[in-house]
């Protein structure tokens, strides 16, 4: 097959689905890998965060230094049409997770699978030069990868990082009485699924997606935050029930005091919604209580997002307070 020229190539029609929405729904996920977190034998407590409480990175301690290391991959079909956005977006969402945990970025190797038959390889150069640039940009090496032949181009990071094992950021931190704050607006996913549609581009969402977690992790860390998580492919509910649900609070969402992209809306009243927001959606009702909040709300805060921003138990200076933990009631999450 005859390559496709990169002047007419839209990347978004290679993928059966886009950015963090084409993850595995939650509960499917957490039914496979129940049971595969054993730790090491001989009483090895090394281990500081894995899989019991599904948080965004492992994190282990060095032998005989107050060192840990954060270690993370993530890597996705195209999200967006321009192969170097793709990059800069997927590197960004890699890096997020080391940020999520309190830690900082020190390595990473690409994770690049490409239809080589399909699609001109000057293309996966951009989607790594992308990838680079922004590993760059965060004081981040990136040290080679490793690439595979694909029906379906995905690209991504394996990103290794470090960070003070006495000022991790953890999922199952948080207690009752401390506010709940979001450092990115919704709506990547309902925008990133109307621009694979119609080959709309928009401009907001490409910023808020490259945009690196740095900042607000060290803002986080700084306001004495130790519970934090970021907010990408399972939604805001999703990703805050499972905070919730590991500290063993209940968390009470302020609907009016979420940000949303410009745009977001309208995309959903007019059907751009994935599949993945929609079991995202799903899967959190039952531990939900959604009061008297409206369909497309209900929408917009499962949305399926892609290299979104931090959900901080703190103040963060310059992001908005969306709610706040309270002690465990009958639902790991209230709407109000």
């Amino acid at each position: 097959m005859t390559p496709t020229r990169q002047a007419s190539v839209r990347l978004t029609q290679f993928a059966h689905g886009g950015g963090c929405a084409c993850k595995i729904p939650p509960g499917e996920l957490e039914e496979v890998v129940s049971g595969l977190g054993a730790p090491l034998t001989g009483g090895d407590t090394s281990l500081l965060v894995g899989l019991a409480t599904g948080d965004d990175a492992a994190v282990v301690t060095l032998s005989g230094q107050d060192l840990a290391l954060v270690a993370t991959a993530d890597f996705f079909t195209p999200v967006v049409d321009d192969p170097y956005d793709w990059g800069r977006i997927a590197a960004a969402n890699a890096l997020s997770d080391v940020y999520a945990m309190g830690g900082r970025p020190v390595l990473a190797v690409n994770l690049l699978a490409w239809p080589r038959d399909r699609l001109p390889f000057e293309l996966a150069r951009e989607v790594l030069r992308g990838g680079l640039d922004i590993a760059t940009e965060a004081g981040c090496h990136v040290g080679g990868g490793h690439s595979v032949d694909d029906p379906e181009p995905k690209y991504g990071m394996a990103v290794t990082g470090v960070a003070d094992p006495a000022r991790l950021l953890r999922n199952d931190t948080g207690r009752a009485g401390l506010p709940l704050s979001l450092t990115k607006p919704l709506g990547l996913g309902v925008l990133n699924n109307r621009h694979k549609a119609t080959g709309e581009r928009f401009e907001q969402a490409v910023a808020t997606m490259t945009a690196l977690n740095r900042d607000a992790s060290a803002a986080a860390l700084a306001a004495g935050a130790t519970c934090a998580t970021d907010v990408t492919g399972f939604g805001l509910l999703g990703h805050l029930h499972k905070l919730a649900r590991a500290s063993g609070v209940t968390a009470v969402l302020d609907t009016a005091a979420v940000p949303y992209l410009d745009g977001a809306r309208e995309a959903v009243r007019d059907g751009y919604v994935s599949g993945g927001t929609r079991r995202n959606l799903e899967w959190v009702a039952p531990f939900t209580d959604f009061g008297g909040t409206d369909a497309d709300t209900r929408l917009l805060l499962a949305d399926a997002q892609t290299s979104g921003g931090l959900l901080v138990a703190g103040e963060v200076p310059g992001a908005p307070v969306v709610g706040e933990l309270v002690p465990r009631g009958a639902h790991s999450i209230v709407l109000r």
